[in-house]
């Protein structure tokens, strides 16, 4: 007998499976937030429960640390994603492709619990804590293995390194000097987006 692969995952004789081919347990348990952006994605996807691959979903519980945890700018190249906040406050957003004119669009949202929020495929997103205490949010994705791609990390932290010279040149900074330019971006940009997120929790 022969075994058969779908989508690189071994399928199992119908006869064989039982019920844990179908179960992941522990959703319900707080994640550890301790790390460097606040935030711990549990992924349950075809990896996790084998009985997913085919089905086209999978889920996740992503847990935010007060004070700006953040699940950082990242996409996922084969699912729409759709989010609910359970618990906290959550500023969330995602950027549109490339415009006519050239442009890309940044949609935004404060969410509170019970809110719902759509992150349309392939296109970056994010979610930040914005409150004072832990958010808890849990999320589906239309796929059995959406993929993940942390725009930061992929840019910056691929293995080899992207040449710099790619790097400088698409950012337009002066490799000798490139913490100038970007302290005054960013902090043009922070003040931009706390004026933006007062604005959303007058105008909900």
């Amino acid at each position: 007998m022969h075994a058969v692969f779908v989508n690189g995952k071994f399928c199992k004789d119908p006869e064989q499976v039982t019920a844990k081919d179908f179960f992941f347990p522990g959703l319900n348990v707080p994640r550890d937030t301790s790390s460097a952006v606040g935030s711990n994605v549990t992924a349950v996807n075809v990896a996790q429960i084998p009985g997913l691959n085919t089905l086209g979903i999978s889920f996740a519980r992503i847990d935010f640390a007060p004070h700006g945890g953040l699940n950082p700018p990242h996409t996922h190249p084969r699912a729409t994603e759709i989010l609910v906040v359970v618990e906290g406050t959550l500023y969330v957003g995602f950027v549109t492709s490339n415009l006519a004119n050239g442009d890309n669009r940044l949609i935004t949202k404060v969410l509170n619990p019970g809110d719902v929020f759509v992150f349309p495929v392939g296109l970056i997103h994010f979610q930040l804590n914005v409150g004072k205490t832990n958010a808890v949010a849990f999320a589906s994705l239309s796929s059995q293995n959406p993929g993940v791609i942390t725009i930061a990390k992929a840019v910056f932290g691929a293995d080899p390194p992207i040449n710099p010279n790619v790097l400088t040149k698409a950012f337009q900074v002066d490799k000798k000097k490139p913490r100038v330019k970007y302290e005054s971006l960013f902090a043009d940009r922070r003040r931009k987006f706390e004026r933006d997120l007062k604005h959303r929790k007058r105008n909900p």
